[in-house]
This record gives C-alpha cells, structure tokens and sequence, in this order.
C-alpha cells in the first residue's frame, strides 16, 4: 500500500505499480508522471466517480483496478489504454456501459455487483477476452456478440435476471467454467426438504476463525444444545457463515443451496446441519483434520483461469491417477443430484497424504435441474474441459512419469479427450470414470 503523500513527494518516481486507499474524491495528477513506468494501478475502495479526459497518457498500463468506488458508468477513456489486460469496477454503482469501452486487448474482465441492465454489443470485439465476470447484476439478456469471444473459459453470469441461457453459450469453444445460479431459470428444491437438520445459531458456541472466503467465514464450533437426532454425529465440527452480500460468484444463500442439494459423499466436507435463521444462514460441518492441505493455488493476474502452485510441489504418479478418480466419482454425484460445481479447480480441492480428497467451495455452483436435456448436457460437458484442465495442470507436477510412462501418455490421452473444443464428442463424467477404472485395473495387473 502506498500513500498519496509518497506520491505527491516523487518517492514514489519509476514505479510500475501503484496502490493507494485514502477516501480519494479525485484521481491525483501526479499519477501521470508515472506515465512511462506504471503497469498495475490498483485504486479500489476509494470514493471515485470519474476518470481524467487524459487518462489514456498512461500509456504503459496494463491492470486497473477501481473496486468499490462510485462509479455510474464505465469511463470512455479507458479505451484509450491499449495495453489494458484487466479491469476491474467490482462493487460501483455502474448502470451504464458504453460502446468500444473496453481495450481490445482485454483478456480479464470484472463487472461483478454493479446496476448494468444491458451490455453492449461491442462486447463481441474483445478476441482475448478469457474471464468475465457479470454477477450480481440486472442483466436480462447477453449481448449475441460474445459468440465471437472464442477465447472465453471462464463466465460468471448468477445473480441476475436473465430468463434462460442463450444457444450460442452452449456453443463457446473454450469455456470450462460457468456460474448462472440466481437467475429466474435456475433454481433449487425446498432447503427443508435438503436432507439435512435445521438447527439454531444459538445450539453452537463459535471458536477460532478457521479461514474466510468470499461468501462466509469458518469457524470451529461445538454444540452447546445437540439436537437427539444428531447425537453419535461428528463430535468435532466447524460452522461456516455466510454473508448476506453478493459475492465474484453469486449470492451466498445459492451456495447453501448447493451445499444442501449436494448432500453427503466420502469425497464432499460432511454435512451435519444448516442454519436459516432471518439474519444469518450457515452450515455445521464436520471439522476437516488438520493433514488436509490445498491441493493448488488460485490463479494469478497472469495465469488468469489457470492455476499456480507451490514452488517445487510435485505429485507421484499414483497420487494423481488416484486424485482423478475420486475427483471424477464426485463429480457424477454432484451431476446426479442436478448439479454443477461451476468452479473444478486443484485450489478448491484438499488432499492429505495419502491422496485422500474432499472438494469444496460450492459458491460457483449452480442446478440444471430446470433446463432442457441439450442445455444440461453442455453445461455438464463444460465441466469435462475444467477436469481435462485439472489433469493437465496435476501431470504437469508428475516427479516420476519415467516409472510408467503408459500410464502417464493414458492419463495425458484422456486428458486431451476431457478438454476438446467439440463438447459433442467429449466424454461424460460417468465414461471418465469406466475409463480411469480400465486404467487402473491395467495398471494393478502389470504390477502384480
């Protein structure tokens, strides 16, 4: 973090990247001697609402970020900024955006938790476009035009008002990841009815903060007044509440309906109880033991929609051969009960020693439960390209491909099977998983 004093001073000459947080009602002019220098300007939760009319002197700049500012409409000039790679107006008040406002260099895009009603058709000349991030809007329709943004993995549409998914988005050649949850087509059956217990905030006593994400904080937890029904359940439990507020990948309350539609599986955090009381919602889980760790780190402004990983994190070919497995068996648990997890990444994944994995982070997913079988059937085929991702990014850390290498090139074939641009002739999760069990199954006899 940097201060306006620091760059009013000139200390801050040369830099190329720039964060200041101060209540700023105006963009300060000395920012422009950074003109030759400057990459990432970062001026989020300030009280901005415009932008210089010469704002495109900075000529070198490649990621801005203006979240939580005042905006009402997207500033023109930043089309004058030709070297722009991200933007992002998360959290303004933006109810209008204008024609040709965006770079066409533009590959990362967040407009998540504006007022837009409507996007311009200009959308559709973005061909770097690869994430965009449109929830918690007041969409009604999707410009046709982004049919031509053949680069697009990532979208992230919920908490809108569209009243379907349009044809040319279940045709985009690259897209692995999708959230729509919250809008008037998607939607989830009675919580009551979920499987679970309804329990009060009141029956637990929170502990420590466990960690905290966009939608909620966990914490760990203990019961205070156990319900009968639950007794001989988990003795040891976490509670994560939600927020009430919108978040990068939907409303809140559409991730506790996920939670619940998804129910119980040995490869899902285990679900004991939620909590739907009027000013707070949650869920009482089993508290996950302290040998799990994140399996990926989230991607960077570079990667984009691909994940990072620890330096010099590696993974035995046995471990990845058994991570897929059970990653692919959930999944055809999760698409049986009609649902999408929106968001197949190894940073949403927990692993222990011994391989042993729990998928979590429901926030992007979404129910299908509702749409036309072709609609579910691409839906569920885009998340095969997020899988086929997932194997290329777990091959890559293989330390010993050397010891099999027909295992290696099988896992890597069906991989490339998994991503293919023709959703039509990938294979469906319930294939993948007859597949890998071949696989191992051959792999068991050559040992033995």
């Amino acid at each position: 973090m940097h201060t306006l004093a620091q760059l009013k001073s000139g200390e801050l000459s040369q830099a190329k990247r720039l964060r200041i947080t101060e209540n700023l009602t105006e963009f300060p002019d000395e920012i422009f001697d950074l003109a030759d220098t400057l990459e990432i300007l970062d001026l989020s939760n300030n009280q901005l609402d415009c932008l210089p009319e010469d704002f495109g002197r900075l000529h070198q700049l490649k990621i801005l970020f203006l979240t939580n500012n005042q905006f009402r409409q997207v500033p023109n000039v930043i089309a004058d900024c030709a070297n722009l790679d991200t933007i992002s107006f998360k959290s303004n008040r933006i109810s209008s955006v204008p024609e040709s406002v965006f770079p066409r260099n533009t590959r990362w895009l967040i407009l998540t938790d504006n007022q837009i009603e409507k996007l311009p058709d200009s959308m559709g000349e973005l061909p770097r476009l690869q994430k965009l991030m449109l929830a918690g809007n007041r969409l009604t329709e999707l410009p046709s035009t982004l049919a031509n943004c053949a680069n697009l993995q990532l979208m992230r549409i919920s908490a809108n008002q569209l009243p379907c998914l349009p044809d040319w988005l279940l045709q985009m050649p690259k897209l692995a990841w999708l959230a729509f949850a919250g809008n008037p087509f998607s939607g989830y059956s009675d919580m009551e009815n979920a499987g679970t217990h309804k329990v009060s905030l009141s029956d637990i006593q929170l502990h420590e903060q466990l960690g905290q994400g966009a939608s909620g904080v966990i914490y760990r937890a203990e019961w205070i007044n156990q319900p009968a029904s639950l007794q001989g359940s988990e003795e040891q439990i976490a509670v994560k509440l939600f927020k009430g507020h919108v978040t990068s990948d939907g409303y809140p309350l559409d991730e506790l309906r996920a939670c619940l539609t998804a129910g119980n599986h040995p490869n899902l955090v285990r679900m004991t109880a939620h909590i739907s009381e009027n000013d707070q919602s949650g869920l009482v889980l089993g508290l996950i033991p302290s040998t799990f760790y994140n399996l990926g780190l989230p991607p960077s402004l570079a990667t984009c929609t691909r994940d990072t990983f620890a330096g010099g994190f590696q993974l035995t070919l046995a471990d990845i051969t058994s991570i897929a497995v059970s990653v692919a068996d959930t999944l055809v648990h999760l698409h049986d009960k009609g649902l999408c997890h929106g968001d197949l990444y190894a940073h949403n994944i927990l692993v222990n020693p011994d391989a042993a994995v729990l998928l979590g982070d429901f926030g992007a997913a979404s129910s299908f439960l509702s749409l036309p079988d072709e609609h579910i059937a691409a839906i569920q085929r885009f998340e095969m390209r997020a899988y086929g991702h997932l194997l290329d990014d777990l091959l890559s850390l293989c330390s010993d491909r050397t010891n099999d290498l027909t295992l290696f090139e099988r896992l890597s074939e069906l991989k490339n099977t998994c991503a293919h641009a023709n959703i039509k002739v990938s294979p469906t999760f319930p294939e993948i998983k007859h597949q890998l069990r071949i696989i191992v199954s051959d792999r068991q006899r050559v040992t033995v």
